[in-house]
């Protein structure tokens, strides 16, 4: 998941996609659910 919100901020430039590949980097954990409610939170964003 680290990739994928890496590829998401790389192509909308989006600073929510990269406080959130911030966070899972530092957490180290592949959350899905706490990553679909931050994709859902960045998708409401761009909206």
């Amino acid at each position: 998941m680290l990739d994928f919100a890496w590829y998401v901020f790389s192509q909308t430039g989006n600073v929510d996609a990269y406080l959130l590949f911030k966070e899972i980097e530092k957490d180290g954990v592949d959350g899905t659910n706490d990553l679909e409610e931050a994709l859902v939170e960045i998708d409401q964003t761009i909206q």
